[in-house]
């Protein structure tokens, strides 16, 4: 990035570029972000249009949570952007969209899970942030990503996929292909949600993975930040991402198969930072979902590998021909087991359950 156009975003903040050095920071894949260090320290980020196409609707929606949060929560860290000097919270230059944030001092960011009292805070912590904005006015909030986790029209999308595939690549995917169809239970139980009343849209985060949650120096959650995809929807989203993403040491990219294994211990650091404060509101409907939030996470991943790899790799990055597909095994790997494993699941939040 030129830095004569980071140089000139600074100066939009009032921010004199000569006192600060600013060097790329972070693992982050959507966003190109920088660490802006001087007298303070900051992040500058660049939003990704591709992705996000309207981020007028992101500093929207930030600024009507920051709001609230302020009046009703004024001690929780709420990682909002700095207003620039003409009062926006994006500065545009030169057709891109751009923002700043205070740097959170001693605090940082996790990318692979080592031990389960990470998976804890890091449930607390999108717990915690739902809880507090329980009493928000969810319709307020734009949808930064339409459709973001809505299976039938994931499902759907994958059908089309499916239709105009070439012959060779149904062949390839032709296991993969069968798998999905016989699952396709799980998109019906979502449908079902949608129609239920007993079922309310929340503002969650949608995206729970565990690099966008900050840590203290002693491993223990401040906040959670990232939230560019903080919109309407269901907690099943947030509690089955991070079923999906916590539950088992390797990754969406292992190609050993004989790798993937739930991690019991993590499934029950899940539940317990969860209902820390979200099962005090959580209704009974809800409730009952919680375990069909990993079902419903994982299926959509594997959807979503598979429909990208049936249209030609035309939205994931891939390293290697066959990379989406072999995406796609490992997620319905990862879902057979989690299917295996259900009933014990619901064993033990019937034993935290107990009076």
């Amino acid at each position: 990035m030129d830095q004569l156009t980071l140089a000139a975003v600074l100066q939009a903040y009032g921010l004199n570029p000569h006192y600060f050095e600013i060097k790329p920071f972070g693992s982050g894949l959507i966003n190109h972000t920088w660490k802006v260090t001087g007298s303070e320290d900051y992040i500058l980020q660049k939003v990704n249009t591709d992705v996000f196409k309207h981020p007028e609707l992101i500093a929207n929606n930030l600024n009507l949570l920051d709001q609230h949060l302020k009046d009703r929560a004024p001690e929780y860290l709420f990682t909002a952007p700095i207003a620039a000097q003409n009062g926006d919270g994006l500065v545009k230059l030169n057709g891109s969209f751009y923002r700043l944030f205070n740097f959170v001092k001693n605090s940082h960011t996790v990318d692979f899970l080592t031990k389960s009292e990470q998976a804890y805070e890091a449930a607390r912590q999108f717990s915690r942030f739902t809880y507090l904005l329980r009493d928000f006015e969810v319709s307020k909030l734009k949808y930064t990503l339409p459709g973001f986790h809505d299976l039938s029209a994931r499902l759907k999308a994958f059908n089309l996929a499916l239709a105009k595939a070439t012959d060779e690549r149904i062949k390839q995917a032709k296991v993969e292909i069968e798998q999905i169809k016989q699952l396709a239970g799980i998109e019906a139980t979502y449908s079902s949600i949608v129609k239920n009343l007993d079922i309310p849209l929340r503002v969650v985060h949608h995206d729970t993975k565990i690099n966008n949650v900050l840590f203290d120096n002693d491993d223990k959650g401040l906040c959670v930040i990232d939230l560019d995809t903080v919109m309407p929807g269901y907690y099943i989203s947030d509690v089955g991402d991070m079923m999906r993403t916590y539950l088992a040491e390797a990754n969406e990219e292992e190609q050993d198969l004989d790798k993937i294994k739930i991690r019991e211990n993590f499934f029950i650091a899940i539940y317990r930072g969860y209902y820390e404060q979200m099962g005090s509101i959580l209704t009974k409907a809800e409730k009952e979902l919680f375990t069909f939030s990993g079902k419903f996470m994982i299926y959509m991943q594997a959807v979503r590998f598979l429909t990208d790899y049936l249209n030609g790799d035309i939205y994931y990055t891939i390293k290697y021909p066959g990379h989406n597909l072999r995406r796609a095994k490992n997620q319905l790997r990862l879902l057979e087991l989690y299917l295996s494993q259900e009933v014990r699941f619901k064993e033990i939040i019937a034993s935290f359950q107990k009076p």
